[in-house]
């Protein structure tokens, strides 16, 4: 069963900025997108950290304000601080082909919002947000049933496609019917839990075939080859 990766979801086109990008600047894109937060690049477009609007008003706070000070000779006040110091590194990314099930657990794991996502150098390709995750689980009930019966019934398991009635309401999938062998049953019900936007797994199943290994008789001492 094919899982959907980090790359089938994520933004493709991100901005981000560079260290020398001045506070202002920032705050600017992140307006003018209507975004929280952005990835800081190096020259080869490696990611070195992310700021957001909380490193930026954190910066605000701290003992020397951001933007503040003397205007300059053409009435601007100049930029205190650039990305590179205000941004948060090491950044946190996930790999493109990551599962998006693994980048949920990180976000929540280390408690961010989002991802920038990277290939195989470690180079910017995409960011993930919560919100792109959040999408699966607003997936059609008809689209949860038809991963389910396609891709698992029928390509993992190799079964026909009315092998099992699969029923799903509001993400909940039921599964109804009889196996041929009763050591299919918990495989089914494992991997239909495993489809994204499956809230839960109801099995009514049963098998014709019970071919659960029998547990071996011990042997006693005499039994023992010497």
């Amino acid at each position: 069963m094919k899982h959907i990766k980090v790359g089938d979801l994520m933004t493709d086109e991100v901005v981000s900025v560079v260290t020398s990008t001045s506070f202002k600047d920032v705050a600017k894109l992140l307006a003018q997108h209507d975004i929280s937060g952005l990835p800081v690049l190096d020259d080869e477009d490696r990611v070195l950290g992310v700021v957001s609007e909380s490193d930026l008003i954190g910066r605000e706070t701290a003992d020397r304000p951001l933007a503040r000070g003397v205007p300059d000779g053409r009435g601007t006040f100049p930029a205190d601080f650039s990305a590179g110091e205000v941004m948060t590194a090491p950044a946190v990314t996930v790999p493109a082909e990551e599962t998006v099930a693994g980048a949920a657990r990180l976000m929540a794991r280390r408690g961010v919002e989002r991802l920038p996502v990277v290939d195989d150098e470690e180079r910017l390709v995409g960011i993930v947000t919560r919100r792109d995750l959040l999408r699966l689980f607003l997936r059609p009930d008809a689209e949860i049933r038809r991963r389910v019966v396609e891709g698992i019934l029928m390509d993992t398991m190799g079964l026909g496609a009315d092998a099992v009635a699969v029923h799903v309401v509001d993400g909940v999938v039921a599964l109804d019917g009889r196996l041929e062998r009763r050591s299919q049953v918990p495989v089914l019900v494992r991997l239909t839990g495993q489809v994204e936007g499956v809230v839960a797994v109801v099995p009514r199943l049963s098998a014709r075939v019970d071919d659960s290994p029998l547990t071996p008789p011990s042997r006693s001492a005499r039994d023992m080859p010497w």
